[in-house]
């Protein structure tokens, strides 16, 4: 067995305590008080899970991730007003070679000014 997860929430709790920090725990049986969480889930739940069957963890694992990625990177949040909380960056390919050079995309090559 692993104990890991409780000796660092006792942990926390104790530095909690030091500082003069309460905790103030969410009732059993009341997912409302944690909207943010149960948010998430639902989303989860409707977006996801309701519509896969997985037959591998290995399978769970990728397709969770991908979703997980276009979650945060393009998925509005009417939250946001209508934006994805991390929207997709510009991140340049790298050589296989390992070199350093920096080639953009080539949508990106239009936008690239070169001083």
């Amino acid at each position: 067995m692993c104990y890991g997860p409780e000796f660092i929430a006792n942990a926390v709790q104790e530095w909690l305590a030091r500082i003069g920090v309460k905790t103030l725990y969410i009732t059993p049986g009341s997912p409302w008080e944690n909207g943010y969480c149960e948010s998430f889930n639902g989303s989860m739940r409707d977006e996801l899970l309701n519509g896969e069957i997985f037959y591998t963890l290995a399978e769970a694992r990728i397709l969770i991730e991908a979703w997980r990625q276009h979650y945060n990177t393009v998925r509005p949040h009417s939250s946001l007003g209508y934006r994805p909380p991390a929207p997709e960056t510009a991140m340049p390919p790298w050589l296989p070679s390992g070199s350093a050079s920096l080639h953009l995309r080539s949508a990106m090559a239009a936008e690239a000014i070169l001083h």
